[in-house]
């Protein structure tokens, strides 16, 4: 296991920019999730660490030594790649010990080490077959093997789960967080899917337009996001987010008074409410249904106030239909305010 440290990493590809400057440490033993949009720098991040980019700017650390200069294969980590990157022509025993015949390890070493990860990982029927007889969740495992064989002092995953379909990627989910306790192996994990990383991580690191927006653990950073971006991409349906003015101790907006606690009086602010702190009431603020979406033990509403649009989640079933008047009633104390103009939250 080992710490890992970025030092005011930049990248440019050509005389474009992609990091700008990004600083991050990560402790021994920790799961670390890099999240953000495509595009945002967090894959080019991994790979950096990975030694399979260079660096334009600053240090990369593990375990206290920079290892800009040192080649990939000699960094000691393990990379998990969304394509599997199997050798169709191996069998999983040897696509899972074929690093260490690089490394010219005993073949008893190596038996020992894939027959621990087989077992570890429930591969042990399938070490006879190839990648082609597998499914897409098994070569997965076998990918996680191959690195787990190696035990590395660092994890790296990019994007694992992509190429998997929804219920597998739940399954797996819990399978990479299970591995990660049972290991204690410091893992970089990179992923769009804010759900992947609040279930996963120790600690998230939201990244957009190569600069780390906010970094924190899951609920921190649901609770109190820092500015709009973190507010909009953490969360799932996405927190309501609509233009208001500071009045006497409330926010004007959509019409009504809204409760809140911050911000100066005739301040502009954007007014932050999740979707299950607004909720269905015998009276509030009114608003009319649009779509009723019943999912079972919860009830996601889409409703609507003159253009704006809100989402709204409630416990059990609702009687609600498309078209009916409702009154929404937001919870004071799960109130979010930002700046209009810079965002940030107040």
């Amino acid at each position: 296991m080992a710490t890992v440290a970025f030092r005011e990493i930049v990248k440019e590809f050509g005389r474009t920019r992609v990091l700008h400057g990004v600083s991050l440490d990560i402790a021994d033993g920790e799961f670390v999730v890099l999240v953000g949009p495509s595009g945002c720098g967090k894959s080019t991040l991994l790979r950096m660490l990975a030694g399979l980019e260079d660096i334009t700017g600053g240090s990369i650390a593990i375990d206290g030594r920079v290892v800009n200069d040192v080649d990939s294969k000699d960094r000691d980590i393990a990379m998990v790649f969304q394509s599997y990157a199997l050798y169709p022509h191996m069998t999983v025993r040897e696509n899972m010990g074929f690093s260490l015949r690089l490394r010219n390890e005993r073949q008893t070493v190596i038996d020992g080490r894939v027959a621990q990860a087989a077992k570890i990982l429930n591969l042990e029927p399938y070490l006879a077959r190839y990648p082609r007889e597998l499914s897409g969740g098994q070569r997965q495992r076998v990918a996680m093997g191959r690195a787990i064989v190696r035990d590395p002092k660092v994890f790296l995953f990019d994007e694992p789960l992509s190429n998997l379909d929804a219920k597998l990627r739940v399954a797996m989910r819990a399978e990479i967080k299970a591995l990660h306790q049972r290991l204690k192996t410091t893992t970089v994990y990179v992923t769009h899917d804010q759900i992947e990383a609040m279930t996963m991580a120790d600690r998230i690191a939201v990244m957009n337009d190569g600069r780390i927006e906010q970094l924190g653990r899951p609920l921190d950073l649901y609770d109190r996001p820092a500015n709009l971006f973190v507010a909009q991409f953490i969360g799932s349906p996405a927190m309501n987010i609509f233009d208001g003015v500071v009045r006497a101790g409330a926010v004007e907006a959509l019409g009504a008074r809204w409760p809140a606690a911050g911000g100066a009086e005739g301040q502009r602010v954007k007014y932050g409410m999740r979707p299950e702190h607004l909720e269905p009431a015998a009276s509030g603020i009114a608003a009319e249904v649009v779509v009723v979406e019943p999912m079972g033990a919860e009830t996601e509403i889409l409703a609507s106030i003159g253009e704006t649009r809100l989402t709204v989640m409630t416990r059990g079933r609702s009687s609600a239909g498309p078209g009916d008047r409702i009154f929404l009633a937001p919870h004071s104390a799960h109130v979010h305010l930002f700046d209009a103009q810079s965002g940030l939250r107040i």
